[in-house]
């Protein structure tokens, strides 16, 4: 659209980045603390989630080293470490790695530990060669994903599983600073990526474009993708629904394990151990956010050097070191909810998250709009990527104000300065993104300026 917007758009991309990488990094991470103990007694331990975590992390490597140096081939690398992978998830719940018991320390300060260990390894990921980790752990990662999709939607089809969570409980969200959000548009921002994403726009043009062996492949890799994404967020709903309020209850502010217990039950239709079947759901969602984590840091790498000119290894390390370092301060900073007690940090800013995610889609599409009107300049261009633009940026917008809102007005609507984060993120968010906007609205009228002079001469 013009220099100003391509330098708002890519700063405004940074920051989502950021809170993308703050918010999953976190989930994570309590992923690989305490316990949890399913209906038939067996007891998962979030130490052996961590164990097969790292065992999976290590078995891309070498299985790069090999097909790199070995002359290994793909098919039977991926026969040979495939299997590994499973073993992995069964061998980690024994030899679990608790740092909360090897280190002395409470689960939530092992949670911070693990925060630090897995910004570190978005670091390392997001600079080493794509060939070495990335690659070859989105190939294994790839199958179990399709699996879990798989076991789920039969699950769903042939589990017999009744509805049992209502499908309203209330007229409003409750954050976790205890104020009272309303269903609308808090509902719009929820599903995020499983409805519309603007990380993955960011994705596509980042990473998939750049694996793609031909550009026609684009669409069947796109839009296949994006479908898929979509049966992911179907399967996770229809985790929650199976759920009783009751057996909800104590798995409050755990999401991630509602949707193993969940994949798990499903499993069982095809006679998967309910301990297996956790212990592999936590893994695959873990694979997922490995991949949203490492592509994130390389994806605010790359922005930071288009922005600042940085060349070389220094530019490399500097800029990744940035990106890593900022989600470091929030993820590690004390988090207490509206009545003092310490909360997680990703439960603070996931919907913040939600929010910049699908503003971000609303910019991308906006962009899309602009460049489809200035080269094909078709009516159709405004049903087709227009009004959506609209919608999305409309709710969006509409809650950061509430954010906005809740962090700057105390009670009987006194003006504040809020020490917490994420009313001022969220009103840098909604600046640049009104900017944006507005470089949009005059490229239209410079646009329409042009065609008016055309047609007169």
């Amino acid at each position: 659209m013009s220099q100003r917007s391509y330098v708002l758009f890519l700063a405004f991309i940074w920051i989502a980045i950021v809170y993308i990488v703050v918010a999953f990094t976190d989930i994570v991470a309590g992923s690989f603390v305490g316990t949890q103990t399913l209906e038939n007694g067996m007891v998962v331990s979030g130490g052996g989630i961590a164990t097969s975590s790292l065992l999976y992390l290590a078995l891309p490597v070498l299985m790069a080293l090999l097909m790199r140096y070995g002359r290994m081939s793909l098919s039977v690398a991926t026969a040979f470490f495939l299997p590994l992978v499973g073993v992995a998830i069964w061998v980690g719940q024994y030899i679990p790695l608790d740092l909360a018991k090897l280190l002395g320390i409470s689960d939530a300060d092992a949670q911070k530990v693990w925060d630090v260990v897995l910004l570190a390894y978005c670091f390392v990921a997001s600079i080493v060669p794509m060939w070495l980790l990335l690659q070859p752990r989105g190939h294994l990662g790839g199958f179990f994903l399709f699996f879990a999709l798989l076991g789920g939607l039969l699950g769903v089809l042939f589990g017999g599983h009744a509805v049992q969570y209502p499908a309203f409980t209330a007229s409003v969200f409750h954050s976790p600073r205890g104020e009272d959000i309303p269903l609308f548009p808090m509902l719009f921002i929820t599903v995020a990526c499983g409805a519309c994403s603007g990380f993955h726009s960011i994705v596509s043009s980042g990473t998939t474009s750049k694996q793609l062996r031909r550009e026609t492949d684009a669409v069947p890799v796109g839009y296949g993708a994006m479908l898929a994404e979509g049966m992911v967020a179907v399967v996770s709903i229809a985790c929650v629904m199976m759920v009783s309020q009751e057996a909800a209850r104590p798995l409050m502010g755990k999401p991630n394990f509602i949707y193993a217990q969940g994949l798990a039950s499903f499993l069982e239709v095809i006679r998967v151990p309910a301990a297996f079947g956790v212990s592999f759901a936590l893994l695959a969602f873990t694979t997922f956010v490995y991949d949203t984590l490492d592509v994130s840091t390389r994806l605010g790498r790359y922005i930071l050097q288009e922005l600042f000119g940085w060349r070389g290894k220094a530019g490399r390390v500097i800029s990744t070191a940035i990106t890593a370092g900022v989600p470091l301060f929030f993820v590690t900073r004390k988090v207490l909810d509206a009545a003092g007690n310490p909360i997680p940090a990703w439960r603070v800013f996931w919907s913040l998250f939600g929010a910049s995610n699908q503003l971000l889609a609303a910019l991308a599409l906006l962009g899309v709009t602009v460049w489809l009107y200035r080269t094909v300049r078709a009516r159709w261009v405004w049903a087709v990527t227009g009004l959506p633009a609209a919608f999305m940026y409309l709710m969006s917008m509409w809650a950061l104000v509430s954010f906005i809102r809740a962090g700057f007005l105390g009670p009987g609507g006194a003006p504040k300065l809020p020490t917490d984060p994420v009313p001022w993120v969220a009103l840098i968010l909604a600046g640049l993104a009104l900017l944006v906007l507005v470089e949009a609205v005059r490229v239209f009228s410079r646009q329409r300026a042009v065609a008016a002079q055309a047609e007169a001469t």
